[in-house]
Parts: structure tokens; C-alpha cells; sequence
């Protein structure tokens, strides 16, 4: 295998970010993105209808797509639903996530074991982070940010009310950390929109602190599995890499946003069934 086919799934379009970091490592693979956008947001769903909506995606891109690698962009099928992705498809098809793949990284950089994760109300009220951090020696200590994907949605990335949104969610959350005695090196970014304001981020807290970008985590992972695969880091092929994209709905929205995540044109957008 010299060519992967690599499935991106994410619930909408946040996770064009994840497949943004995939492209700048292994831009010789090919890469096929779908977003289930009749369906989200997925936060609002039961464990058993995320899972089975998380299958069905990832069963379209390994069978009728032919991926050989699934990367789930969405946090909250990542938090709840990994395991019965990775029982729909084939053994053969590694499948990685966007939190564990945080937690390793949030560990190689803190020097404290105490970790700040933000993300949104589904993924922290799973404490799949806290889950993921606590298996790696760390401390973490989670927040919802329900404002920040709307307002990115919005396109207000610059926008002075993002960037207050931002100020006191984080001092609220240093607060806690304070309160609770930790002492925080690093922040994880846990939601795939969030990305986009790691400049805003960076303003807002302490030089010291590193930021933890999950999305980059991931892809990170994913090319530790190629060079494995492969043998041998993966070839850079000229041009541009090869990217399929499809949606469940609202397509004309998905090419519109789509190219604010991945900093590039998205192209066409097939609407595609999955069916109930």
C-alpha cells in the first residue's frame, strides 16, 4: 500500500480542521470526508442513536469509500461511540479518535500533570477527557464552552465579543483551577471548532501554558500508523492531495463553511443517504 485511502467522520464541519492537520503530513493519501448534517448536533442524542449514526458513517467510507484508515473528527462519537465504530468495520481498518490522541499529547507537554480541557456541553459531561487524561498520570480539570461554536459559525473570528466570550471562560476556569489547588500547563482545545481561535487563545493565557490542539493530535497518531504500515515516513506527492467531501445535509451551507476549517476550497459536495 503506498496510496491510503483515509475516512475522515465528523457529526457536520468542524471537523474539516482534523482533516486540515491530516493534509499538511500526509498530503499523498487520499482522503474522503463525510459530515452528518442531517443528524447533528449529535450532543442532543442517546449513546445508542450516536453509535448507530457513527457506524453507518463509517461503514459508508470504509465500504463504498474504501478508507483503510477511519479518523473521527467528532468528539462527542469519539467520547461515546469509538467502540462500536470500530466493531462495524472490518479489523483490518485502524480507527483513531480525536481524545485519547489529546491526552497522550497533553502529557508529553505538561511539566505539572495539571490540565485545563475545554470543549462543548456533550463532550464534558461525558469527562471522556478527564477519562482519557486521568489514564495518562494527569489531573484535568473540564469546561463547556457552548458559545464559541456558533460564533465561529458565524464567522466571528476576530470579533471582539468572541474574544470576551473567550476572556471569561477561561478566567472562570482559571479560577477553578486555582480554587481546586491545581497548577495548569496546558490547555487542551476539545472541539473541533475551536481551532480557528487558538490566536485568541493564545492572548488569554499565560505565556507559560501550552495549548493542546487535538485535531493536530489525531493526525499526529495517524501518521504514526502509516509510517508503521508502511515502513517509511509517507512520500510527499506534488500537487494538490486527492479530497473527496460529503454531506447528509445541507450541502450548499457545508461548501460555503467548509473552506474557513480547512483554509482551502472544498470544491463540490455530494448529499449523500444513510439512511434512518
Amino acid at each position: 500500500m503506498t496510496t491510503p485511502t483515509i475516512g475522515v467522520f465528523d457529526s457536520g464541519f468542524g471537523g474539516l480542521t482534523v482533516l486540515r492537520a491530516l493534509v499538511t503530513r500526509a498530503p499523498q493519501a487520499r482522503y474522503a470526508f463525510i459530515g452528518d448534517t442531517a443528524r447533528l448536533p449529535y450532543g442532543s442524542k442517546s449513546r445508542r442513536t450516536i453509535a448507530r449514526y457513527a457506524a453507518q458513517s463509517a461503514r459508508f467510507l470504509v465500504e463504498q469509500q474504501h478508507a483503510e484508515y477511519l479518523v473521527i473528527a467528532c468528539n462527542t462519537a469519539s467520547a461515546l461511540a469509538l467502540d462500536a465504530i470500530k466493531e462495524a468495520v472490518p479489523a483490518s481498518v485502524s480507527v483513531i479518535g480525536v481524545i485519547e490522541p489529546g491526552a497522550e499529547a497533553a502529557r508529553r507537554a505538561s511539566m505539572t500533570g495539571d490540565v485545563l480541557v475545554i470543549a462543548t456541553d456533550a463532550t464534558v459531561q461525558s469527562h471522556a477527557y478527564a477519562a482519557a487524561c486521568r489514564a495518562q498520570g494527569l489531573r484535568a480539570l473540564e469546561k463547556a464552552c457552548p458559545l464559541l461554536v456558533p460564533l465561529v459559525e458565524e464567522g466571528w473570528i476576530d470579533h471582539p465579543v468572541t474574544a470576551e466570550v473567550i476572556r471569561i471562560y477561561l478566567d472562570e476556569l482559571l479560577a477553578e483551577a486555582a480554587a481546586a489547588g491545581l497548577n495548569p500547563d496546558v490547555l487542551v482545545l476539545g472541539c473541533t471548532h475551536y481551532p480557528l481561535l487558538k490566536p485568541v487563545f493564545r492572548q488569554m493565557i499565560p505565556a507559560s501554558m501550552l495549548i493542546i490542539d487535538s485535531a493536530e493530535s489525531a493526525a499526529d497518531k495517524l501518521v504514526m500508523y502509516l509510517c508503521y504500515d508502511l515502513g517509511t515516513p509517507p512520500p510527499v506527492a506534488p500537487g494538490d492531495p486527492v479530497m473527496k467531501f460529503f454531506a447528509t445535509d445541507s450541502v450548499e451551507k457545508f461548501e460555503r463553511l467548509g473552506s474557513r476549517f480547512l483554509e482551502r476550497p472544498v470544491g463540490n459536495v455530494e448529499l449523500v443517504d444513510l439512511g434512518g
